[in-house]
């Protein structure tokens, strides 16, 4: 074999297109109307190929042999005895008067058998088989080297469809998904939530205010029941208000109470929540949305614990504990005058920040196991796991709606799958919802652009710093090496200076 036609050998890496270039080549050495090409059934899971080399039939006329060839008890002697073979046919019903084999091995392996086939007897002589088998063991190394690329690749695709298997989350796992034995309705597991309910756990013994902040959907709600649930005040009444919810004219009602009488549509005495939470606790949400002539009523029942109904002189006592709650800079309202500085700090006194989904990202996979057992079992269905590729997209998304977005995303997930394996509408993937163009751009519609919109704008916040304690990394939650890569993959580049 010369040398431009090993390197054209060599060229071919895949079994199949080795195959293909062999009839060509070996050709312009050898006489041949018919080519086959057999291997073991353990390597690359054929028997073998049969190669038409016809004038008049294309080479690319590969056909992949599964059934027993008629060269079997030739192709079983050569790689029984690892000898070349020379056979010659009569009669006219033969159509190949003259055959040889050789065997392809390596010092590794056996691999197989190549064939050739001519109709003109006393084709192939000795010097003709010397020559074939010399090349043989050329043919055979390329063979067995384009096999281990292909058993590579293989043994590759195992251990994906292996870790695809292991990774598809069992929603089955309920003792991993809560956060402790003292938080049953609080999923997760993420460090920055370990520090929520480990302040939770030192609050709650106390009868302090607490003032819970984080943004819409972080479930500001569960961590003032979780206070509630770990006080003294158990056995008494949660009760809880919106005060966003509320119109501003009887909000001072729902919080107080009033008389018959009191105002127009007041028909009967009405209790308020402060005196129906009496040794208990009263949970105000969107505390921000409260009006500022009503904040000194609520800043004195905080303070001397003492307020009246609306239409009544007389002051009734209230030992309620007040759990507070706010997705607004309150700090910022009493700078601009439109909340009382008093109030805020009487609120402030053991302050509580519960972390946005995004940068609790490993209890994602936590909440959507949770949301899917409670959908499924809701709906009467049967959903035992979640692809790993699915579960990635969704930790991804940065989830401008937080733990609610998630829980309705998931919802309708549910509703859409018919098997057993989650079907999440990624196509119909969540949008960060605003109200219009955001510096003359539009809003990313996919989880791919949501994420790359959101790499973006915290590595201009911290002017392209990556590392060190308040480099983008660290505010993304993820190692340095991981950002490159993920900036990288999403083309995100730092303008030339």
């Amino acid at each position: 074999m010369t040398d431009s036609m090993f390197k054209a050998l060599s060229a071919h890496r895949d079994v199949t297109d080795l195959v293909r270039v062999l009839p060509p080549t070996l050709r312009c050495i050898f006489e041949f109307d018919y080519m086959s090409l057999f291997l073991h059934g353990a390597i690359a899971g054929a028997a073998g190929w049969y190669v038409p080399a016809d004038a008049d039939r294309p080479v690319e006329a590969l056909i992949p042999a599964r059934e027993r060839p008629i060269e079997a008890a030739q192709a079983s002697w050569v790689m029984e005895h690892q000898q070349p073979a020379v056979t010659s046919r009569s009669g006219e019903a033969a159509r190949f008067r003259s055959a040889c084999a050789v065997p392809l091995t390596t010092p590794r392996r056996r691999l197989g058998s190549l064939h050739l086939a001519a109709r003109r007897p006393n084709a192939y002589s000795n010097d003709n088989l010397s020559k074939l088998s010399s090349l043989a063991d050329h043919i055979a190394t390329m063979l067995d080297v384009a096999l281990m690329d292909a058993e590579l690749r293989q043994a590759h695709e195992e251990i994906r469809d292996l870790k695809d298997k292991l990774a598809e989350e069992r929603v089955c796992l309920e003792s991993e998904m809560h956060g402790g034995q003292h938080f049953p309705d609080i999923i997760g597991n993420s460090r920055s939530l370990r520090q929520v309910l480990q302040q939770v756990e030192t609050v709650a013994q106390t009868d302090s205010t607490v003032l819970i902040h984080g943004e819409t959907g972080t479930g500001k709600e569960l961590i003032a029941k979780a206070i509630h649930n770990l006080s003294r005040r158990r056995p008494q009444p949660f009760v809880k208000l919106n005060c966003a919810a509320i119109p501003t004219g009887l909000l001072e009602s729902e919080l107080f109470g009033h008389e018959r009488g009191a105002f127009t549509g007041a028909i009967a005495q009405r209790i308020g929540r402060f005196e129906l939470a009496n040794r208990g606790t009263v949970f105000l949400d969107e505390i921000g949305d409260i009006p500022l002539e009503l904040q000194p009523k609520l800043l004195r029942v905080l303070q001397e614990r003492e307020f009246e109904r609306l239409g009544s002189g007389r002051t009734l006592r209230s030992d309620a504990r007040l759990i507070a709650a706010t997705n607004a800079d309150l700090a910022a309202l009493v700078e601009a005058h439109k909340f009382r500085a008093d109030l805020f700090y009487r609120l402030n006194v053991f302050p509580i920040h519960v972390p946005p989904l995004r940068e609790r990202t490993e209890d994602i996979p936590l909440l959507v196991r949770h949301f899917v057992q409670h959908f499924a079992r809701q709906m009467n269905r049967t959903i035992d796991a979640i692809s790993s590729d699915t579960m990635e997209r969704l930790t991804r998304y940065p989830w401008p709606g937080n733990i609610r977005e998630l829980e309705n995303l998931v919802e309708r997930a549910v509703i859409l799958t018919t098997g057993p394996v989650l079907r999440v509408p990624l196509d119909d993937r969540p949008v960060r919802v605003v109200p219009g163009p955001v510096n003359g751009l539009a809003p990313p519609r996919t989880l791919e652009e949501a994420e790359r919109a959101h790499i973006l704008a915290t590595v201009k916040e911290t002017k392209w710093v990556l590392s060190g304690p308040n480099g983008a990394a660290r505010r993304l939650g993820m190692n340095r090496s991981t950002l490159q890569f993920r900036m990288k993959k999403l083309g995100i580049l730092r303008p030339a200076m």
